[in-house]
């Protein structure tokens, strides 16, 4: 039975369409999100910047790998990687979703604190430009904040891809 699902996992892990829909899904997070910030008028914090920055990285490794797929070897380790990236956006979203309800108090820097040589928010400051105090994020539907629907999509997606990822490396053995 475990041997049966993992090779399940294996054939979703190693399918060019499932980095085609991981890439997909990360367009869809960052329009959302632009389209609350230009269109709802909700200007983006520290933390949400930094959350899409890791959607914007989890999409583009995403997009390498959808191109790149004749090159078996590379899939675990791209594997590895998103769940990584998945685990960073779960600690950035947390952190946000913490600070909106109030539990750690602190305060939010309009410096997106990158590196000179990665100065992403004066490439594009129309998207990763931090404009705003860290506060309440913008309801979505039914009471439901962006920082807790972000919260659990990364839970989702942290499982998912360790669920992948384990899957991956086990069929190459």
């Amino acid at each position: 039975m475990l041997k049966k699902l993992l090779h399940s996992l294996a054939v979703i892990a190693n399918h060019k369409f499932y980095w085609l829909g991981l890439f997909a899904v990360g367009v869809v997070l960052e329009s959302s999100a632009l389209l609350y910030q230009y269109v709802g008028g909700d200007e983006p914090c520290i933390l949400c910047i930094h959350a899409r920055l890791w959607v914007l990285g989890f999409a583009l490794l995403a997009l390498l790998v959808y191109f790149l797929q004749n090159l078996v070897a590379i899939i675990p380790i791209a594997h590895l990687v998103i769940t990584g990236m998945m685990f960073g956006l779960l600690d950035t979203s947390w952190q946000l979703l913490q600070t909106e309800r109030g539990n750690i108090m602190g305060s939010c820097s309009f410096d997106l604190g990158m590196p000179a040589w990665f100065a992403i928010d004066k490439w594009l400051p129309a998207v990763f430009e931090v404009r705003a105090s860290c506060a309440e994020t913008p309801e979505l539907l039914f009471g439901i904040t962006m920082a807790e629907a972000l919260t659990f999509f990364s839970v989702l997606m942290v499982i998912m891809s360790a669920a992948l990822t384990f899957s991956a490396i086990a069929n190459k053995r």
